[in-house]
């Protein structure tokens, strides 16, 4: 089916829907099937979908509920998108499909949506001066966002991509025309002639390098979620440490950017002078919704701070990059050091707070999780609930309640039915009331959680570091409904789509469907 032959996005949808103030009314009574073009559902980010008829359980060697299975890479740390027919994920090149493209690589493959046949992929060469830049074996891991015939994602680079969702199967349109050359790896690995595109390659319609255009400095994997905004894509920059782990290279850099999503042109960003306070990276994702009749953009930095700020009102002339206006700030742990943080480097007692997952908007207030940093800070972590209708510095007028996790967490939360539930590192996870912070149970897993519980039909899906899979009932009650082993590791949030669940291990994309074989 043509993508104009289609219904309107769900993009389109909730955005007249959020005109005309009915999102709580189609959260709570409606049930629909739909594609799932962005990591969360519409601006508010919350790990929920609408999808129904979804299986309590399935047997990938068996067969049993399993629609689809599709080989991947070896490192997959991306989360399934759908849209138009199509599945978008990145992974690496650890099952080249090319034989052009050989060796380390990010890349992000486009299936079919019906049957998991590969139909392209994206496939960029790792930056050459420094691991610490884009980590060996991480592929891409940056989520796509779809809009139409666009695919917007941030590759391993660091660069800020628009994807015509065809692939080079109807030509390759402009105006970026330079594919050969940005998949041929540069440095002293070079080839003495750039690749030569084919079908199943990506055809990049326009770039914008965050390094050179907005001064970042990456760390480790670039990890964003690009929310759309009318004609505006809002993003993390991934601008953190250098491999020393204890100094930032580029203090000046911006922690959140908006660009031009027709024509990657940089617009906007924060100036607060967040990045010298950067204890890690810049890892988690905006969100967005109204508050008292205005939008707001709701952004976790990397200094451990979560902001509120006004949407760009307009597009500045050419050659100008606007100023991003801030509307409140929350220290996430306000007991935390403030100075010389990057002194606290392996201090698993004391230390700063990073954030990776997203915050989550619901009638008012902000649902995040956050706590030292999983790899060089202290293991205390915590759920906090925010209300987000004050202004200025909100850290003590503005905290509803805390709930204290486990152990680091990455997760962002999942919120339905008066309930929320977060997966934390310490191989808990957990059933919170959503009024009141109160724990109402927990669940001892096997493995880490990097993934996001994702609630649908019913059910809540979550996969470990450790391959295992488990199924809840979205219930005050705990019921495990039941307990996989995929033997190998997950990172990637579940994703229901057109009655589908897409599940990506580190090696293989299931396409989970009920009564399918």
């Amino acid at each position: 089916m043509k993508p104009s032959s289609r219904r309107s996005s769900p993009h389109a949808i909730l955005r007249r829907l959020f005109a005309v103030g009915a999102f709580a009314v189609l959260v709570t009574k409606t049930a629909w099937a739909a594609d799932q073009p962005q990591w969360g559902i519409a601006w508010t980010r919350n790990m929920v979908s609408h999808e129904r008829n979804l299986p309590d359980s399935f047997d990938p060697r068996a067969g049993k509920n399993i629609k689809w299975v599709a080989k991947i890479g070896t490192e997959t740390h991306s989360t399934p998108i759908i849209s138009n027919g199509r599945v978008f994920l990145g992974t690496n090149n650890g099952e080249k499909r090319d034989p052009k493209h050989d060796g380390d690589r990010g890349v992000m493959m486009c299936f079919n949506e019906a049957d998991g046949k590969l139909l392209w992929q994206l496939v960029v060469p790792k930056r050459e001066e420094d691991h610490y830049h884009d980590w060996p074996k991480c592929g891409i891991s940056s989520p796509a966002t779809v809009e139409g015939d666009r695919v917007y994602l941030v590759d391993n680079r660091g660069v800020v991509l628009c994807l015509d969702v065809h692939g080079m199967a109807n030509g390759n349109d402009g105006p970026f025309r330079d594919e050969g050359a940005y998949m041929t790896p540069r440095g002293t690995n070079a080839p003495a002639q750039p690749l030569t595109p084919g079908p199943l390659d990506a055809d990049i319609l326009w770039a914008l390098d965050l390094t050179k255009e907005a001064g970042i400095w990456s760390h480790d994997a670039a990890h964003s979620s690009i929310l759309i905004r009318g004609d505006h894509l809002y993003l993390n920059s991934g601008t953190g440490v250098d491999n020393t782990h204890v100094k930032i290279r580029t203090p000046d850099a911006p922690s959140l950017v908006v660009v031009d999503k027709k024509s990657g042109r940089l617009l906007a960003h924060e100036r607060l002078g967040i990045a010298p306070n950067i204890f890690h990276c810049t890892w988690s994702s905006p969100s967005m919704a109204t508050v008292n009749g205005r939008e707001q953009i709701f952004f976790a930095a990397g200094n451990g701070v979560v902001y509120g700020f006004e949407p760009l009102a307009k597009t500045p002339p050419p050659g100008e990059v606007a100023t991003l206006q801030p509307v409140w700030h929350f220290d996430f742990d306000p007991t935390a050091p403030k100075e010389n943080v990057h002194r606290y480097n392996r201090n698993r007692r004391e230390s700063p707070s990073n954030i990776y997952g997203m915050p989550v908007f619901q009638e008012n207030r902000l649902y995040v999780a956050g706590g030292g940093d999983i790899f060089w800070g202290k293991n205390e972590a915590w759920l906090k609930c925010i209300d987000v209708t004050k202004r200025g510095d909100i850290t003590t007028n503005g905290l509803v309640w805390t709930y204290t996790l486990e152990k680091h967490v990455l997760s962002t939360p999942a919120i339905a039915d008066g309930l929320v539930f977060i997966a934390d590192c310490g191989r808990k996870f957990h059933c919170l009331d959503l009024a009141t912070g109160k724990g109402i149970w927990t669940h001892d897993i096997k493995g880490e959680v990097w993934a996001s519980p994702m609630i649908a039909d019913g059910k809540v899906y979550l996969g470990t570091r450790s391959g295992q899979f488990l199924i809840f009932a979205a219930s005050r009650e705990k019921k495990v409904l039941s307990e996989m082993e995929l033997g190998s590791p997950i990172s990637a949030t579940v994703t229901p789509a057109n009655g589908t669940l897409y599940i990506a291990t580190m090696k293989e994309l299931f396409a989970v469907q009920q009564a399918a074989r």
